[in-house]
């Protein structure tokens, strides 16, 4: 059997959406690099990224 008989490329469903979610993100510049010192702090500055997202759509 020849390898590419084997491997064949797929696409997973949902992945991208993910990955356009995350870019999304990283474009507020405080949330692309982990400056802060506690994980709270972290996941409130991404709620702040999503919610701005949302804003921005309406």
């Amino acid at each position: 059997m020849k390898r590419t008989e084997s491997h064949s490329f797929k696409i997973l469903p949902k992945r991208w959406i993910v990955e356009r979610t995350f870019a999304w993100i990283d474009t507020n510049r405080r949330a692309a690099k982990n400056y802060e010192r506690f994980n709270d702090t972290s996941v409130a500055i991404i709620h702040l990224s999503a919610i701005r997202i949302m804003l921005n759509r309406f």
